[in-house]
């Protein structure tokens, strides 16, 4: 894995929220190795937010803001229905 991918990967399971944490850093293990830069990209952005905000958009308690509604957060939606399978 790139240096980049592996950054992501490490922030994504220390964002602070253990929830967060179990979400993100989930997602980014099985699937950040073989997303393509534009994936990469938002997820980037998307690990720049604030943890309550994460973990309401991702749970659906929450609309996400129009530049995090995106084929990244339907993803993280599919994972989190366990639906996405790598």
């Amino acid at each position: 894995m790139d240096p980049r991918r592996k950054r992501l990967l490490f922030r994504a399971n220390h964002m602070g929220m253990h929830e967060t944490d179990l979400l993100l850093g989930g997602f980014a293990q099985a699937y950040l190795a073989v997303l393509d830069e534009s994936l990469v990209t938002q997820f980037e952005a998307l690990l720049k937010e604030g943890d309550n905000d994460l973990l309401n958009w991702i749970t659906g308690k929450e609309p996400p803001p129009a530049a995090h509604d995106n084929d990244l957060m339907r993803r993280l939606w599919a994972f989190k229905d366990n639906s996405l399978k790598p």
